[in-house]
């Protein structure tokens, strides 16, 4: 299953939310080094239940608009 979301780093907690039919992150970890990436990994692997190495980021490595890819086999 793929996703199209935007990643808020640097945000007050992590939270999960959909604006306006716009899928948004907001993550605690900052965007700098990849720490945002990682927690986001590590986040949607909480919130779908899957492991962290189901979740693959396809597109948007360096932006705060990202693809992803989740693997269903993946369950945790």
């Amino acid at each position: 299953m793929n996703i199209i979301l935007k990643v808020v780093p640097g945000a007050k907690k992590n939270v999960f939310k959909d604006e306006n039919g716009t899928v948004k992150v907001y993550l605690t970890a900052p965007a700098v080094d990849g720490k945002a990436n990682a927690a986001l990994v590590k986040f949607l692997a909480v919130h779908y239940g899957v492991r962290g190495s189901a979740i693959e980021i396809i597109k948007g490595l360096k932006s705060r608009n990202k693809v992803i890819n989740i693997n269903d086999h993946g369950r945790a």
